[in-house]
This record gives C-alpha cells, structure tokens and sequence, in this order.
C-alpha cells in the first residue's frame, strides 16, 4: 500500500536536470533513496522536519539538493549535473527517529519513480 507519492521522474540526457516531489509527513526526517537493478536500495540525500539539517551521499554532494515546503507539505530533490550512473527508481521516505541515512530505518516510502539519464 502507498503510503508516500513520488512524482517528476523521467528521461533526461546527461547534463541535464530533474526535480522530484514528495508528499511530506511530520516524520522527523524525510528522505530520497535510490535502486538500480540488481542493486542494493542506496542512501541520496535527507532533511529534517525543520529543514536546518541536510544529508548527502557523496555521490551527489554538489550537484543534488533536497529542500521542504512546510506550507505546500512537499519535498523536493533538485537534481542537477545529472549523470548515466544516476539512473535508478527514486524512493521518497519518512522516518521518526534513527541513522536518516539508513533505509532500514524508515517506515512510510513511496511507490518508486524513474529516473532514466542517457548519455
């Protein structure tokens, strides 16, 4: 069952941009995750409620950006520079407490949306 909806996935070429949208929660952190086929399910980025605090993989520090509208209950990944190897189905999350870097720990997800980029 979804608990979490994901929208702006699609095709783009190398270079280019998405941005992903979240329905938010009041979870403590909400969080963007990523899997490949035949991949393990990967940590991209989380904030918390506030907004104040962020956290990046460092495969997409400097070129990713997840960021919150409280007002608009949404968050949001930013994606720029994006490469061939950013090619996955994009998880948003939530969770109350924990490592927010950690997929185990989160307890509400989304059905997945696509991210395709070609080179």
């Amino acid at each position: 069952q979804v608990q979490l909806v994901e929208s702006g996935g699609g095709l783009v070429q190398a270079g280019g941009s998405l941005r992903l949208s979240c329905a938010a929660s009041d979870r403590t952190f909400m969080g963007w995750f990523r899997q490949a086929p035949g991949k393990e399910r990967e940590f991209v980025t989380a904030i918390t409620w506030s907004g104040k605090s962020t956290y990046y993989a460092d495969s997409v520090k400097g070129r990713f950006t997840i960021s919150r509208d409280n007002v608009k209950n949404t968050v949001y990944l930013q994606m720029n520079s994006l490469k061939p190897e950013d090619t996955a189905v994009y998880y948003c999350a939530a969770v109350l407490s924990g490592d927010p870097r950690v997929a185990g720990g989160y307890d509400y997800w989304g059905q997945g949306t696509q991210v395709t980029v070609s080179s």
